[in-house]
């Protein structure tokens, strides 16, 4: 996979949604057990802010330490993507790695299809085989161990799609879950998405949050999210003083 993915904008700018800031504790939680992911294709070590953060490659620690999923089955990489009938998932731009990344793990991770993600338009298309976060529940979270090197607060970009019509509301109408960051243990920023892709499988990018980191060195990020999104990556933009 590209570590530095390239976009292509096919749509029209959207409205960002700048989400309220919330000071942040500085300190990596000393009791946190979770450790950043690495593998033989991957061993840079924690993500840096400013950059990427890839979403498929949240910390390793298991269910209630690095995660929190509802399910115990991969649907991505341990289930759907072991199907070559009547539709082969197992795609030949991909190969085993990408097919079943992360695939004793409970989060649920698939990767970018030629026929399914990239056989019609995009807001913005995805690079082919980028990792995402699917099959997403109410109250589902990630960690991240993040390697802040500038403090300050920061624009939160966002590859992702949404199927607005798939969010869990309750009578009234409104979403019963949150989507939403917390720095170290403390709520962060409140996630609003600039529109809606009206399915699965159609992709869009721009400005969900801002977060402010207070200090440099390791920081725990935590990703809270809810039904109705895939979710492929993170780009932290430093916002300069004003």
């Amino acid at each position: 996979m590209n570590p530095i993915p390239i976009l292509r904008s096919t749509g029209a700018a959207a409205a960002l949604a700048l989400a309220t800031i919330v000071p942040a504790f500085a300190a990596l939680p000393t009791d946190y057990k979770g450790k950043p992911f690495t593998d033989e294709m991957h061993q840079t070590g924690p993500a840096g802010i400013p950059g990427i953060v890839q979403c498929a490659l949240y910390d390793l620690g298991g269910e209630g330490v690095a995660y929190h999923d509802t399910t115990p089955e991969n649907e991505g990489s341990g289930v759907l993507n072991r199907q070559v009938t009547p539709y082969n998932h197992q795609r030949a731009h991909a190969g085993e790695y990408v097919w079943h990344f992360r695939e004793k793990e409970a989060v649920d991770i698939s990767f970018v299809k030629d026929w399914a993600d990239l056989n019609h338009p995009n807001a913005v298309s995805p690079p082919i085989n980028q990792f995402y976060i699917g099959w997403a529940s109410d109250g589902e979270w990630v960690n991240y161990t993040v390697d802040v090197k500038e403090p300050g607060t920061y624009a939160v970009k966002c590859l992702y799609s949404y199927a607005e019509q798939e969010v869990t509301r309750d009578a009234g109408g409104k979403p019963v879950a949150g989507i939403s960051f917390d720095v170290n243990g403390r709520p962060a920023g409140a996630c609003e998405l600039p529109r809606p892709t009206h399915h699965w499988h159609r992709w869009d990018y721009g400005q969900i949050a801002t977060v402010t980191f207070p200090e440099t060195g390791l920081q725990l990020l935590t990703f809270h999210y809810r039904r109705g999104n895939n979710w492929a990556f993170f780009v932290f933009e430093r916002l300069e003083n004003k």
